[in-house]
């Protein structure tokens, strides 16, 4: 393990991951070895690969770099994925491991080797430990090069989407002892200002989920604005009603179109005690999954942020149980043809799936009712409440498989 952590960093960021997966291919003798990343659609996953400009390739290009996008069919790596567990597949050449490269529940991608001879139990460890470390080798690493992300980006963005992406927290999914959560954007052709945010402190969950109005460019402008001063009084230790005050008074202040505005839930979760406290700024009220049943919460009503800089907020507060499910939505879920889409009858059939699979899921069926482009983003964002904040948690190489999705039926 030192060794490869050695050849990483004595590695350039753009080839760290390709020197950990040689260390490791060479120690067990591999045919070869592929690191493949979750693309930002997440119904797929993207090899990258380097390649001389003279060496024919499918895929995209820039320059050597090559990225070939392999859509989830149900096959053997959207399994390991969804389930967190290593897929070892005969091949007539050999066998071919899929080990899932996770952090704290988000799935990163996959580490895939080709191996001369069916792995025994201690070499499928060592596969499984180092897939672990791979996930922390890409998160150091794409700090400081683009190849990553461009890997992902299976169609390009916007200047608007650009600015939106850069909003959104670095890692969609977090597991810890009480809780687990996961937050998705399908975005619209022409960007509808959603976002999301969490951030993790000692004893408390903060979260938000924001809707700036309009589209474009000065949409992701005013939600730069609100998502910048919501973290920004957060990290002052301002309450849940001191953040919405502040975000009011500078939207309003400061929107790059006069009159702008934005509707948001911000949560803050006592994790000792499972208490939500749970403002709405003008927005789609979240709903509370318990029991398999859903149910919208009432809450004290506040005018959207930016809309009229002197008004005030209020919050309320549901005391979670474990097993509950909270979910926060954006319009861009209800509205136009997205409406026909029988939310409550969904929430109840995806019940047993970890967040991770769920707010895709949710995302998939709001593009099947509303068609391949939306006419808003649609946000989602879904919190698991499980207890237990001063237990350890059970892991194995970056998730709990214990609360992992089930693999999809043959």
């Amino acid at each position: 393990m030192a060794q490869m952590l050695d050849a990483a960093e004595n590695a350039s960021p753009v080839e760290a991951v390709e020197a950990v997966t040689r260390e490791l291919g060479a120690g067990l003798r591999a045919r070869s070895v592929a690191f493949l990343i979750a693309d930002l659609s997440g119904r797929a996953l993207v090899r990258l690969t380097h390649v001389p400009l003279d060496e024919p390739g499918e895929g995209r290009r820039d320059g050597a770099e090559l990225a070939t996008v392999m859509p989830f069919g149900g096959g053997p790596a959207e399994q390991a994925l969804r389930t967190q567990t290593v897929r070892v597949v005969p091949q007539p050449d050999g066998w071919t491991v899929l080990a899932p490269v996770t952090d704290r529940g988000e799935a990163i991608g996959l580490l895939e080797m080709v191996l001369p001879d069916e792995p025994d139990p201690r070499t499928l460890k060592e596969i499984t430990r180092t897939a672990h470390v791979l996930a922390f080798v890409v998160i150091a690493n794409r700090r400081h090069t683009d190849l990553f992300e461009w890997g992902q980006r299976t169609t390009p963005f916007t200047l608007s989407g650009e600015i939106q992406r850069r909003l959104l927290p670095a890692s969609f999914t977090c597991e810890a002892s009480a809780f687990t959560l996961s937050g998705w954007l399908e975005p619209a052709a022409s960007i509808g200002g959603d976002t999301f945010d969490y951030s993790l402190a000692r004893d408390a969950l903060h979260f938000s989920v924001t809707d700036a109005m309009g589209h474009g460019v000065a949409s992701a402008l005013t939600a730069t604005l609100g998502v910048g001063s919501l973290r920004n009084s957060r990290r002052r230790g301002a309450s849940l009603v001191e953040q919405a005050d502040a975000a009011n008074a500078d939207v309003a202040d400061h929107a790059p179109v006069p009159g702008s505005y934005i509707t948001a839930v911000l949560g803050r979760l006592d994790l000792r005690t499972g208490v939500c406290t749970l403002l709405n700024a003008g927005h789609v009220p979240p709903l509370l999954v318990r029991d398999g049943e859903s149910r919208a919460l009432s809450l004290p009503a506040n005018f959207p942020l930016g809309m009229f800089a002197d008004t005030g907020h209020s919050a309320g507060e549901i005391e979670l149980r474990p097993g509950d499910r909270l979910v926060v939505v954006t319009d861009g879920m209800r509205e136009r043809n997205a409406a026909s889409l029988d939310l409550p009858t969904m929430l109840r059939s995806i019940t047993n799936l970890h967040p991770r699979e769920a707010v895709r899921a949710l995302a998939d069926a709001v593009l099947e009712v509303s068609g391949p482009t939306l006419a808003d983003d649609a946000t989602l964002f879904i919190l698991d409440w499980h207890d237990g904040h001063n237990e350890d948690r059970r892991t194995n190489a970056g998730a709990d498989q214990e609360r992992a999705s089930a693999a999809l039926p043959d």
